[in-house]
């Protein structure tokens, strides 16, 4: 009965606690101004330190600016992350992040904000986004299945109030831009300049920053790198914003038809939570932390499999082979997320069903032989997709702040 009593007043004064950072935070939106030096960082709802945000900040450290601006990070769990430089970690809905939402000059984030966030009117707020959409997106879907969230008017409502505070957002391409406007009711000024994440792909796709790379992650130079890298699956979860790893790839079968050659790294989805003992596959499977970026490991890679990720579209500015492990592809299309485009159509790289297809597609790859069928495909991919991407996307977010 104490026990019960005792936690009953810790919630009571948890709640209280919130509610009161939240009423000094609206009013702190009348009292305190935005500082021009002051950024505030976040990328994955504060799950990561990656994406575009990651190399925007990066950017600044290299041209020397980070005294000149004061660099802050958002995380849920700030104690998790390591970051270079001089930047200060706050955690996500406490009273130090409220206060650096309100005085920052700048908001750089690459996913929806909190909800009850209201942005001074001379904040600039930086949407970077977090990919070329090829699933349906926003006020485009027609039809939601979400964490067992089926509630598709509330979802349109929600996204339509949070875009109305974005000032800018970036696009990676002509095709984005048009969905953008429409899928996110976006009404700023979009930047067509690419993304400043796929600035490393641009700049340093070379054999002595790769090998840098492989000796950080301990990758094997002896052995052939496949990235496997499949996005989440909305309807398979362990609670709200914690996904399971779906995936029907037979990894045994895998380890004993290529484990002599090649290496295989698995990237979840920021958004998937498992704990996955991979031990038993002798080094076959490199155990991929969280906080690995994924741009590194592009540029580690020889092969990259994916499904209906948005990795592909970043991934096709290395001009490497792409297989599509779509072993759903009609469920995922018909239940869970339609599709912009068709992947048959488009994609250059075979839509493979099974493992053993897999592991008979990458024994069998030759690259003039995957150039022949595919290049006309990958040419229009590239134009298409990877029409802004020139590497000086993040040179360009800092000019912005400081105009």
């Amino acid at each position: 009965m104490a026990k019960s009593i005792i936690d009953t007043i810790k919630i009571i004064i948890l709640l209280t606690a919130k509610y009161t950072a939240r009423t000094l935070y609206y009013i702190g939106t009348y009292v305190l101004s935005p500082k021009d030096n002051v950024i505030l960082f976040e990328s994955s709802n504060g799950r990561n330190y990656t994406g575009n945000p990651r190399y925007v900040y990066e950017e600044i450290m290299n041209q020397g600016l980070d005294e000149e601006f004061k660099c802050v990070w958002v995380f849920m769990k700030p104690k998790e992350h390591t970051i270079p430089g001089n930047a200060i970690k706050v955690k996500r809905s406490y009273f130090k992040f409220l206060y650096y939402a309100l005085v920052s000059g700048a908001w750089i984030f690459d996913s929806r904000h909190l909800y009850y966030l209201k942005k001074n009117k001379k904040t600039k707020y930086i949407q970077t986004w977090h990919g070329t959409p090829l699933k349906k997106l926003g006020l485009d879907m027609d039809y939601l299945n979400m964490s067992g969230d089926q509630d598709i008017e509330k979802y349109h409502e929600d996204f339509t109030k949070n875009s109305a505070a974005w000032q800018y957002l970036i696009s990676q391409n002509s095709y984005s831009s048009e969905i953008f406007r429409r899928a996110f009711a976006f009404n700023g000024e979009m930047l067509e300049i690419g993304y400043p994440r796929n600035d490393i792909l641009v700049n340093n796709n070379n054999d002595e920053y790769i090998d840098k790379l492989k000796a950080k992650f301990n990758i094997p130079k002896d052995k052939k790198v496949i990235l496997y890298a499949p996005t989440w699956r909305d309807n398979e979860y362990y609670q709200k914003g914690e996904y399971k790893f779906a995936t029907e790839m037979d990894f045994d079968q895998m380890h004993k038809e290529l484990g002599d050659d090649y290496v295989l790294i698995v990237k979840f989805h920021y958004l998937v939570k498992e704990n996955i003992d991979w031990s038993k596959y002798g080094g076959f499977v490199i155990e991929c932390d969280a906080q690995w970026d994924i741009q590194e490991l592009y540029l580690v890679s020889d092969i990259m499999i994916t499904d209906y990720s948005s990795v592909m579209f970043d991934y096709a500015i290395l001009r490497r082979p792409m297989l599509f492990f779509t072993y759903d592809l009609k469920f995922y299309k018909d239940s869970l997320r339609d599709f912009y485009f068709d992947m048959l159509e488009e994609v250059p790289g075979p839509l493979i069903e099974n493992t053993a297809d897999l592991v008979n597609e990458i024994k069998n790859l030759n690259i003039e032989e995957y150039e022949a069928e595919y290049g006309e495909k990958y040419d229009r991919f590239q134009n298409k997709y990877n029409e802004f991407d020139k590497g000086t996307a993040s040179k360009y977010i800092i000019d912005l702040i400081r105009t």
